[in-house]
């Protein structure tokens, strides 16, 4: 890896409902492409290994840590680091929408996600337990990857703390139909809105990837993108399966963030505090609760 140059990409590309081999095979070859295209970090879709209804099978396609599979594919990652969504069987039987980051032959990073969407016709908190962390990891010693799935992304809490724990680059992996949340939301403009603000506002680059195809009532939009600590667009896919990939650096990291220091004058013990204190009244009726 260069010293500030890191090669990114973002493969886009439709899963197979609750087809966990199929997809398997298909994660290998977007592995060999990305490492034939010479990239260092490989991001796919939410869900990938699953398709987004694969959860409707989740008890025949939730895999644990050491799942087999989940080995194959980061012994196929070799050297380069490869994000990838399944189903997580953790301890007690409770289940997760997770994404690994997974680098020769070990998972190196999970993120389980925190913000299930429950409206439109989006039912996560039908089958997942929630995450109850945001960490980030050090691919070296200047990028800090922080990785949010989805409707994380929806809670700028989630994405500040992933900031406040250090990281200099976002991953973000969707699964992002049209008809999502209603009508009268424009999916594809506020993930475009959204990307270029939270890159913009912490200069830090950004990896939105998205899936594509239909699946069932859902008719997912793709639009993958990778965008510079400006807000940027380095890269953008259309509608179909595409590998996009961009070359960041973190030269650009250090001039954005010395000419906005957001990171830098974000007042954790303010935060705190007046956090605290909304604990203590949100939710309690006026009439009860003593001001």
């Amino acid at each position: 890896m260069s010293e500030h140059i890191l090669r990114v990409g973002a493969a886009q590309f439709a899963s197979e409902i609750g087809d966990v081999d199929t997809n398997m095979d298909r994660h290998l070859d977007w592995i060999r492409q990305g490492r034939e295209a010479g990239l260092e970090l490989l991001v796919m879709p939410e869900l990938s290994l699953t398709g987004h209804y694969g959860p409707e099978r989740l008890l025949d396609v939730a895999m644990r840590r050491n799942d087999p599979r989940l080995k194959r594919l980061a012994d196929a990652a070799g050297d380069m680091a490869v994000v990838l969504g399944f189903i997580e069987e953790g301890a007690a039987a409770q289940f997760y929408n997770a994404s690994a980051l997974v680098q020769n032959g070990k998972m190196r990073h999970l993120h389980r996600k925190v913000n299930l969407p429950t409206y439109g016709k989006l039912e996560e908190g039908k089958y997942y337990a929630s995450g109850r962390f945001v960490e980030t990891y050090n691919l070296d010693d200047d990028w800090c990857a922080g990785l949010l799935i989805c409707a994380d992304i929806w809670n700028p809490a989630l994405a500040h703390l992933s900031f406040l724990h250090g990281a200099t680059l976002l991953m973000c992996p969707v699964s992002s139909g049209v008809e999502a949340v209603g009508i009268d939301f424009d999916n594809p403009a506020g993930w475009a809105l959204t990307m270029r603000f939270y890159s913009m506002m912490y200069g830090a680059p950004s990896i939105m990837v998205n899936r594509t195809g239909i699946e069932r009532d859902l008719t997912f939009w793709g639009g993958s993108r990778i965008l510079d600590p400006f807000g940027r667009e380095l890269a953008v896919a259309g509608s179909e399966e595409e590998l996009i990939t961009a070359e960041l650096d973190f030269n650009e990291v250090r001039r954005a963030r010395h000419l906005l220091p957001t990171v830098r004058d974000s007042n954790i013990s303010l935060v705190l505090r007046e956090t605290d204190r909304l604990i203590t009244k949100l939710g309690v009726p006026d009439f009860v609760r003593e001001d």
